[in-house]
């Protein structure tokens, strides 16, 4: 299965990415910011995709009760994510070279697979749970108390994808770099699994004829 080995370490390899690329990114527009103001999620912590956004956007987020944008020492998260990540690397790159020499067949690439399917949506519904967390709990003495219509408070969790409209901004959040890499090498994983079996197939049915 050496093709497939191939596959399979450089499907793993390009999650390395995540450790130079944001995973994510969140857009604010406004009338008031002909530059949007924006944040780079990356793996390791928080960053502006400007120099000032972060100050700009935790300014803006004081008045309506939001706390600050967490730095990197503030989140459990950020010091264990970069641990699974280079784990999966390790382990997909160990898998590749064992099924490069046959020492373990192609359901050991789609185990790998499942696993890090697994990790990543347990890892989306971690950052959902932030947002939801940033976005509601609000500091009750904000200097703006902003209602619905109906009275009730009104709260502003960022969406976890796609566009959302919150008061006069425009929120958009997306994959960035980093996400659309582990995409890519996941994607290479699920090719290196097909590619594995037929190659193992080929390998069995050479044994059992000879």
């Amino acid at each position: 299965m050496k093709k497939a080995g191939i596959i399979m370490i450089i499907g793993s390899l390009l999650l390395l990415g995540l450790f130079k690329f944001p995973l994510w990114n969140i857009v604010l527009g406004a009338p008031q910011y002909p530059d949007p103001l924006g944040m780079n999620i990356y793996i390791t912590g928080i960053q502006g995709v400007e120099e000032f956004d972060i100050q700009n956007i935790d300014g803006l987020n004081h008045y309506i009760g939001m706390r600050p944008i967490p730095k990197p020492s503030e989140m459990w998260e950020f010091q264990v994510f970069p641990l699974v990540i280079g784990s999966m690397v390790a382990l997909g790159v160990i898998i590749g070279l064992l099924g490069f020499f046959g020492k373990v067949n192609h359901w050991w690439f789609l185990g790998w697979l499942v696993l890090m399917s697994v990790l990543g949506v347990l890892g989306m519904y971690d950052f959902n749970l932030w947002l939801t967390d940033y976005g509601t709990n609000l500091d009750p003495h904000a200097i703006m108390k902003m209602t619905h219509p109906d009275g009730t408070p009104m709260t502003y969790k960022p969406p976890l994808i796609g566009y959302q409209k919150m008061l006069n901004f425009d929120v958009d959040s997306w994959p960035h770099v980093g996400g659309y890499l582990m995409f890519v090498g996941m994607l290479l994983t699920f090719v290196a699994f097909f590619i594995g079996k037929k190659e193992w197939k080929k390998k069995k049915r050479g044994i059992t004829t000879s």
